[in-house]
């Protein structure tokens, strides 16, 4: 069987609502380079098949900036690491309604609250709760939340306002885990998903691909994706950010990126699969292959440490691939 039938009996399997198995990830992982085209092709072939021809465009607001407690040695916001960064508290909830709804009438279909910090104190929760309830009164725009661990009487608290969807990544695979972060386990980052999930709550969860992980450790991370199956996989392309242990790390090559988002659409084909930070830094045409190789959702208008594209450019992006918002 040549490489060109293999993918086709994968993608024919999973139009026909059989799960490929991780040894077909594998060997779809590892396929030659003259057949990447191939396999972006026909993952772009999967997403349009489940999902149409709309791309999921969110936005962030980084409401707790800098000085986390945690030691992720890819993080410009750790307070390990001197990397220059400023810092700010939580913003009054009329603060945030303007930028919510700057990002609604930009055309934003979602917006994620992100934190940094390694869980909210039940002060910071409440005030949390409070900007929550006042972007749903005066924005009406789909929230979504990234704040760290949770109890369940947080995650409850959550899905009561109305919140659709929560953030939190495993960020790489485990085996790779122990090398990126100390303070807190994967273990950790797994028992946070349940909460959420157990209260109701979609999940996004994905990583960060560039840390200086094996290709078999992307799979490892995509496989452990494929068994949590979230509503929604983000994936993030490393930044260097100076004054972070992997500020000299090298840049992925464009197609070892093609190959784990088509691989992921292989496995997850009805989830959205955003691609996140780093997508302007690392690819030079701000994520317009990717949204034809399996992607499905971008994070406009910035990240939490560096700016993105303008919303408008990226919205043209879109239209110019003839996909839609």
């Amino acid at each position: 069987m040549s490489t060109l039938q293999f993918i086709k009996e994968c993608q024919e399997k999973v139009f026909s609502g059989i799960r490929i198995s991780s040894e077909d990830a594998e060997k779809l992982l590892n396929i030659p380079e003259e057949n990447v085209k191939d396999l972006a092709r026909c993952a772009n072939e999967i997403t349009h098949d489940f999902n149409g021809e709309k791309i999921d465009v969110e936005q962030l607001n980084n409401i707790k900036k800098n000085a986390c407690s945690e030691d992720c040695s890819f993080c410009g916001q750790s307070a390990f690491f001197d990397t220059g960064i400023d810092s700010y508290q939580l913003p009054t909830p009329d603060e945030v309604v303007t930028k919510a709804q700057k990002a609604k009438d930009e055309g934003a279909e979602s917006y994620c609250l992100v934190a940094a910090w390694r869980e909210p104190s039940p002060s910071d929760f409440e005030k949390v709760c409070k900007i929550i309830t006042k972007v749903n009164d005066k924005v009406g725009i789909s929230i979504e939340c990234s704040l760290g661990f949770l109890t369940m009487e947080q995650a409850t608290k959550l899905k009561e306002l109305g919140v659709k969807r929560y953030n939190h990544n495993l960020e790489t695979a485990k085996s790779k885990f122990s090398e990126i972060c100390t303070t807190h386990t994967y273990e950790d980052r797994l028992k946070t998903l349940e909460i959420a999930r157990n209260a109701g709550l979609e999940l996004c969860t994905g990583g960060i691909i560039g840390l200086g992980e094996t290709r078999e450790q992307r799979l490892e991370l995509t496989l452990e994706l494929a068994r949590i199956y979230p509503e929604e996989i983000t994936i993030n392309i490393l930044v260097p950010v100076p004054g972070t242990p992997l500020e000299l790390q090298t840049e992925l090559a464009n197609s070892e990126i093609v190959r784990i988002f088509s691989v992921i659409r292989f496995l997850l084909p009805e989830s959205v699969i955003k691609i996140s930070g780093g997508r302007e830094t690392n690819l030079s045409d701000s994520g317009a292959e990717l949204l034809q190789s399996g992607a499905n959702g971008i994070i406009t208008a910035g990240y939490l440490t560096m700016g993105g594209n303008d919303a408008k450019q990226d919205f043209e992006m879109i239209e110019k691939i003839g996909l839609k918002t």
